[in-house]
């Protein structure tokens, strides 16, 4: 299992919430944390923009990438919502068991 990290952003605590819980719940995440009130700097439509968001840290295996990504899109305010994902490529054995363990469906 490859494991990977996938960053997102949300609009609204209750948003991040909602899709915290969903990729849990149905397995496509073992553990997403969401860190509260930054500040994204970034241009969309050709202004640069300031926004408040939070950020969504989620813990998956890269055999899922696709799920977490269709399931972010069809909650996802944002026209492009952002979703990448990086690989974790070492990381601590029991966490990592722990983080496998979770995603598999008849855990």
């Amino acid at each position: 299992m490859n494991h990977i990290l996938v960053v997102s952003t949300a609009n609204t605590m209750k948003l991040a919430e909602e899709i915290a819980l969903a990729l849990v719940e149905n397995r496509e995440a073992a553990c997403v944390n969401i860190v509260p009130e930054i500040r994204s700097i970034y241009r969309w439509e050709g202004k640069v923009t300031q926004d408040k968001e939070f950020l969504l840290l989620i813990k998956s295996s890269a055999e899922k990438f696709e799920a977490i990504k269709c399931r972010i899109r069809s909650l996802h305010s944002y026209q492009v919502p952002e979703i990448i994902a990086l690989p974790i490529t070492l990381g601590d054995a029991n966490y990592l068991n722990w983080l496998r363990k979770e995603l598999l469906a008849d855990s």
